[in-house]
């Protein structure tokens, strides 16, 4: 009896002890159950970075690069055929407006000058014995005529002839340096032979391009910041002085800039500048994070956060400021875009928001 006894409590606490077991599993499938579900719904949500949209003034600055010239720039040639006798002047000097740079030997010159005053001369005397023989009927009216003609005529190729001549002394038409030197005495020259080159560079210009929405802020006079990639931890001023009435092939509007300062001719023609242009204070605008775009911002498309959800929208842009861009309709100030996790979303996928 006492045996049959012990096998019952045996058997007793071996079935308590697998029911608690049971019930401990049991417990622990639930706990799994309900840790799945969360871990479930977590996992249905895409992560996403946001920006609230709001207004602002943009502070906008254009920047355009080009090179300096000189303010003044001849080639001078020679208008007459000739040997060149003297040459008075060398690269580097700097010569005045109406100096003589050269001379050159043209003979033939000198005697169509002489005969051309010989000519003169005795057109006058042929006028002079006119006119008296006129005074009694020796002569005509009709040969008087001629005879004035005649001296008119001759007075202007004296003229010319002068000129002609004149043409053989070569003068500088402009002040500056010599900047090329491309004859010797003795060298022999044809009309049309370059012989100088002169540079004025007592004033620089900065010559840039612009293009058709920046051209409209700029006018003739407004004062410019410049830069030159030689000394650039320098700024110069310059100011407007040109602006071209017609773009060119590229749709960029050519754009002179008077140099104002260049302490020490620091600056040079042919260096390399910059031009900042600095636009007055904008009106607030509606401006966004170029990422927000759905692929560019040609798309037109964006992601904004309605009820813990995206939602694509389509806006129209305006101007692209950097890393912003304009927007002119489809958005409200105090709306939240997507910048970042688009790739993952479509109309309606919950998101959650890290920051």
């Amino acid at each position: 009896m006492n045996k049959f006894v012990k096998i019952l409590l045996t058997l007793g606490l071996i079935g308590g002890a697998l029911f608690a077991i049971v019930v401990v599993l049991k417990k622990n499938k639930a706990a799994a159950a309900a840790k799945t579900e969360i871990v479930a719904q977590t996992n249905s949500t895409v992560s996403v970075r946001v920006e609230t949209v709001k207004k602002s003034s943009p502070e906008i600055s254009v920047l355009a690069n080009g090179n300096f010239e000189p303010f003044q720039e001849l080639s001078f040639s020679a208008e007459k055929a000739g040997r060149v006798v003297n040459v008075f002047v060398k690269e580097g000097d700097y010569v005045k407006k109406g100096q003589v740079l050269a001379t050159i030997r043209v003979d033939q010159l000198n005697v169509d000058l002489q005969t051309a005053e010989a000519n003169f001369q005795n057109a006058q005397t042929d006028l002079n014995r006119y006119e008296n023989a006129f005074r009694t009927g020796g002569v005509t009216q009709q040969q008087l005529d001629q005879a004035r003609l005649n001296l008119a005529n001759a007075k202007s190729r004296v003229q010319q002839s002068t000129i002609n001549l004149g043409d053989a002394t070569i003068r500088a038409t402009i002040n500056g340096i010599v900047n090329t030197r491309k004859i010797e005495p003795g060298s022999v020259v044809a009309p049309g032979t370059a012989l100088f080159d002169i540079v004025n560079i007592s004033r620089l210009k900065l010559k840039v391009n612009v293009n058709e929405a920046q051209v409209a802020q700029l006018s003739v006079g407004k004062p410019v910041k410049i830069k030159a990639s030689v000394f650039p931890d320098k700024t110069f001023s310059g100011k407007i002085a040109f602006i071209a009435a017609k773009a060119d092939e590229a749709l960029n509007f050519p754009i002179e800039i008077d140099v104002l300062s260049n302490p020490g001719n620091q600056l040079k023609a042919g260096m390399y500048g910059t031009a900042e242009f600095d636009f007055p204070q904008q009106r607030a605008i509606v401006l966004i994070p170029r990422a927000a775009f759905v692929g560019s911002v040609n798309s037109n498309e964006l992601f904004v956060v309605k009820n813990n959800k995206a939602e694509l929208i389509k806006v129209t842009s305006g101007r692209v400021l950097g890393n912003q861009v304009e927007i002119l309709e489809g958005i409200q100030e105090g709306e939240q875009v997507i910048t970042s996790g688009q790739i993952n979303l479509t109309t309606g996928t919950a998101i959650t928001i890290i920051p």
